[in-house]
C-alpha cells in the first residue's frame, strides 16, 4: 500500500517546473496540494474511517475539501486494486467526506488515472450525478503529472468520447489555473494555445479553480475576464460550480466572494442556486454522462440569463 502513497515533495511547483511568481500565490496552491496529499496519504495508511476522519479533521477548515479530495483518490485507488466494489469510498461519502461529495468523486478520477485506467463506469457507490465528475478529476491529473503532453502539447487520451473529453477538459483547466500559479495572463495564453473546440471547457475549469482554490486578488481575477472572450459563460459555469462545492462543504474563504463577484457577477449563494435551478430543469432520465453536460450548459445559460 506504501506504493500508492505519494511524497509530498511532488507538488512543490518548481519540482513541477510550473510557473514561479512573486507574491502569495504559490503558497496559496501549494498549500491546497499539500492538503489533497494529506487525503490521500491518510486514505492509503488509515485502516478505519475513524482514523480518516481524525486526519481529515486535523486540516484547516478552508483546506478540508482538498484532503477530501485526496482521501476519494486513496479509497477509490484501494477499492479497485482489491475489488471491494466502492466500499471505501462509500464509506467516506457516509463519513468524514459527505460535506465534500463533489471534491471526492473528483478524487476517484485521479485513482483511475493513476493506475493509468479511465473512470468509464465510475467506482458503483458513486453518486449518479457527481459520479461523472471522476473525468474533471482525471483531466486534472493529466495535467498535473504529466504537464508536458497534457498541457505543453495539449495532448487528450486517443478514444475518448466528446463528453467524457470535455468533463476531462474542464480538469484540466483546473491544473491550469495550478501551473500558471494563478497568473490570468499566463492562463490566458495556455488556454489560446489549445484548439478552439477545447477552449470552453477549459474556461470552465479556470473559473472553478480561481473560484474554489483562490490565489488570485480582485485585480487579477478582473483580467480573466476579458481574455474568455465567447467563452465568458464557461468562465461563470465554473465559478458556479466551485460556489456550490464551497457551500455545501460550509465554509466559504473571502477569495470565494469576491471570485463570485468579479467571473460571475452575483453573490456566492445566487451562483451556487444556479446549479440548482439548472439541475432541476433537467428530465428524470437515466442520468448519463449527456445528462452531466447538460447541467453544465443549463448552468451556463442561468449566467446569460441573470
Amino acid at each position: 500500500m506504501r506504493l500508492l502513497s505519494v511524497d509530498p515533495g511532488r507538488v512543490d511547483f518548481g519540482r513541477r517546473r510550473f510557473r514561479l511568481r512573486t507574491g502569495p500565490a504559490r503558497g496559496v496552491l501549494e498549500s491546497a496540494a499539500r492538503a489533497f496529499l494529506s487525503g490521500l496519504n491518510a486514505a492509503i495508511e488509515g485502516r478505519t474511517v475513524d482514523r480518516l476522519a481524525r486526519r481529515i479533521g486535523e486540516v484547516d477548515p478552508a483546506h478540508r475539501g482538498f484532503a477530501c479530495e485526496g482521501a476519494g483518490m486513496g479509497c477509490a485507488l484501494l477499492d479497485l486494486v482489491t475489488l471491494a466494489r466502492g466500499r471505501r469510498v462509500a464509506e467516506l461519502l457516509s463519513g468524514p467526506g459527505s460535506a465534500h461529495p463533489h471534491l471526492v468523486h473528483v478524487g476517484i478520477g485521479w485513482a483511475y488515472a493513476r493506475l493509468r485506467l479511465r473512470p468509464v463506469a465510475g467506482v458503483p457507490t458513486a453518486d449518479p450525478l457527481l459520479r461523472w465528475l471522476a473525468w474533471d478529476g482525471f483531466g486534472f491529473h493529466q495535467g498535473f503529472f504529466h504537464a508536458d503532453r497534457a498541457i505543453g502539447r495539449a495532448r487528450v487520451e486517443p478514444g475518448l468520447p466528446p463528453g467524457a473529453r470535455a468533463v476531462r477538459d474542464q480538469g484540466l483547466g483546473r491544473a491550469l489555473w495550478f501551473h500558471e500559479c494563478a497568473d490570468p495572463e499566463g492562463v490566458a495564453l495556455r488556454v489560446a494555445e489549445f484548439p478552439p473546440d477545447r477552449q470552453a471547457d477549459l474556461w470552465s475549469g479556470v473559473g472553478l479553480a480561481a473560484t474554489y482554490a483562490g490565489g488570485a486578488d480582485a485585480a487579477e481575477l478582473s483580467r480573466l475576464v476579458g481574455p474568455a472572450g465567447r467563452h465568458r459563460r464557461w468562465l461563470a459555469q465554473g465559478c458556479a460550480f466551485a460556489c456550490k462545492a464551497r457551500q455545501v462543504g460550509s465554509v466559504v474563504p473571502a477569495h470565494t466572494h469576491e471570485a463570485a463577484a468579479l467571473l460571475a457577477g452575483v453573490g456566492v449563494a445566487e451562483a451556487a442556486a444556479w446549479t440548482d435551478r439548472a439541475l432541476a430543469l433537467l428530465d428524470d432520465g437515466p442520468v448519463t454522462l449527456t445528462r452531466y453536460q447538460r447541467w453544465r450548459t443549463e448552468t451556463s445559460r442561468q449566467w446569460e440569463e441573470r
